[in-house]
């Protein structure tokens, strides 16, 4: 029997009908994840990063192939896998608190209404919030929004937590501070993260692996590049390192290319 990773895409092909004919967003995407790996995706606007994420969370069917979590079939949206969207999508009219506790509700069936409450405050503690649970998404900054975005999202205890631009409507300082939560959070509840992003240093500060996606249409992987730093990173650290600057120039490289060379592709 085949052994397979914790999250395996097999042969995916994503195809959608246009008046032009159909269009390939995906071509034969094979991608194996271990459990508790940070993968981040990147690549030039229009590779279908985001097709790949939401076919992933179950959004988007595949016209071929399979997707595997943990030896189950993924072919509908589910609370295994969690997203953080660039827009954090908090309800407006409730409060912090209660916009976690509607993922709890979701997913704490047998819980007491105390363990409940006890575990959306553990969440929003690890994301720097508990002490904003009373207000609503209006009196929060857009940092704000994200870390309970966030918290919502792992409070669901998700076997992925699939991440599509998470900061990328945040100031450099803002994005920064949430990037060391995220890397904070990786040290300790060792997620399994999927996650886009169009920075490299981001990409490479947070992930074990950048896989880097070909341009579209009928985007493939090009390169999957391992970031040999230890965990747990420290920002400062980290950036001083030889395998930084190794993942960092290959990823430039990469990009690069794709973006003076259009039509290349990788075989």
């Amino acid at each position: 029997m085949k052994q397979r990773s914790y999250l395996a895409l097999e042969d995916i092909t994503v195809e959608f009908p246009t008046r032009g004919g159909t269009f390939c967003a995906l071509d034969t995407i094979n991608l194996s994840i271990d459990k508790g790996q940070f993968v981040a995706l990147i690549g030039h606007s229009g590779c279908g990063k985001s097709t790949l994420l939401n076919a992933v969370a179950g959004l988007v069917k595949p016209t071929r192939g399979v997707i595997f979590l943990d030896g189950d079939v993924v072919d509908a949206p589910g609370p295994d896998r969690a997203v953080v969207f660039q827009d954090h999508s908090l309800l407006p009219w409730l409060t912090v608190e209660e916009n976690v506790r509607l993922a709890v509700d979701k997913t704490s069936a047998g819980k007491s209404k105390g363990e409940r409450k006890d575990w959306v405050m553990h969440n929003l503690d690890l994301v720097q919030m508990g002490h904003a649970a009373a207000k609503r998404p209006g009196e929060l900054s857009g940092g704000m929004k994200q870390r309970v975005g966030i918290a919502r999202a792992i409070a669901m205890n998700p076997r992925v937590l699939l991440m599509d631009e998470p900061f990328g409507a945040l100031d450099a300082l803002t994005r920064a501070a949430l990037q060391d939560v995220v890397m904070e959070l990786q040290a300790r509840l060792n997620n399994t993260v999927l996650m886009i992003t169009h920075d490299v240093d981001e990409a490479v500060l947070l992930a074990d692996r950048v896989v880097m996606m070909t341009n579209g249409p009928a985007a493939r992987i090009g390169e999957d590049r391992a970031v040999n730093i230890a965990r747990p990173r420290n920002r400062l650290e980290a950036i001083d390192t030889a395998d930084y600057a190794d993942a960092r120039h290959a990823v430039i490289h990469f990009l690069h290319e794709r973006y003076r060379n259009p039509a290349s592709l990788a075989a």
